[in-house]
């Protein structure tokens, strides 16, 4: 039983392993330079000199999906950090204080939730213009919503709880209780669902950078490469197939992590 939950942890773990992994060693293990144009190898099909083949500036596939990792990892983790630092704090001030501040708060939340997760977005990185620097904004200020009702949920249940009554006997401040005996225990949820986030996150990256408002060209990023290679999708396959599966894999990978670590922690789904 122990192995069986284990493993699914385990397997996560590797995957997301091997691309940071990647991410670290991209400059050495990258056959080529992610950006060099070589006009007489463009759109060659997989081979030995190209195991991904090239696209139709004549730049390997490979070196490109490999430097890329680095990008998309880095909006994936990222783009869930601030979401679930902001959406902590405010979710356990929330819960714990209750009365007017609870109410604000949650009809702040309403308004959000009011509109589509993906219109919003599109709506603040076009106000703030292109780059990853307005996708790490739109993601903070869209993505801290769940977390913040995640754990105003848990909070609201915990500070009726025997132990934080008897360190509120014992004259304990308030940010004390909160921050030193609630928040911990409050907090697991939420380190499980920030693994099926990362994955909403990953995805949202990549449309974003698709669309041409996220990570810009010649940068590799799989999302700019599926945009890159779709004019050419019935003569080079493969410059789509690859960025696009290197998507699928990481999101499986982060699918898995977040499975193993609600088992493990005892969370249920």
């Amino acid at each position: 039983m122990v192995r069986s939950r284990n493993a699914t942890l385990y397997a996560g773990l590797t995957i997301f392993g091997v691309f940071v992994l990647m991410a670290l060693l991209a400059p050495l293990v990258a056959p080529y330079d992610p950006i060099f144009q070589d006009a007489a190898a463009r759109l060659k099909a997989p081979s030995l000199a190209h195991p991904f083949g090239t696209d139709n500036f004549g730049r390997d596939i490979l070196s490109r999906v490999i430097h890329a990792v680095r990008i998309d990892l880095q909006m994936a983790l990222i783009g869930v950090a601030f979401p679930f630092a902001i959406g902590t704090v405010v979710g356990a001030i929330s819960g714990f204080l209750g009365g007017l501040v609870d109410a604000v708060l949650m009809r702040l939340i309403d308004v959000i939730l009011a509109f589509p997760f993906l219109v919003l977005m599109l709506s603040i990185i076009a106000i703030l213009g292109p780059g990853l620097g307005s996708f790490y904004i739109a993601m903070a200020l869209v993505g801290w919503v769940s977390y913040a009702r995640l754990i105003r949920a848990q909070i609201l249940v915990l500070k009726n709880s025997d132990y934080a009554m008897a360190a509120e006997s014992l004259g304990f401040s308030k940010a004390r209780i909160l921050f030193r005996h609630l928040l911990p225990n409050a907090v697991a949820g939420s380190i499980v669902f920030s693994m099926s986030d990362v994955v909403l996150v990953l995805l949202s990256g990549a449309a974003i950078s698709y669309l041409g408002l996220g990570v810009q060209p010649p940068t590799a990023e799989w999302g700019v490469m599926v945009a890159e290679g779709q004019g050419f999708v019935t003569q080079a396959w493969w410059i789509t197939l690859f960025p696009g599966l290197s998507i699928v894999v990481l999101a499986f990978g982060f699918s898995l992590l977040g499975d193993g670590l609600a088992k493990w922690l005892g969370v249920n789904g």
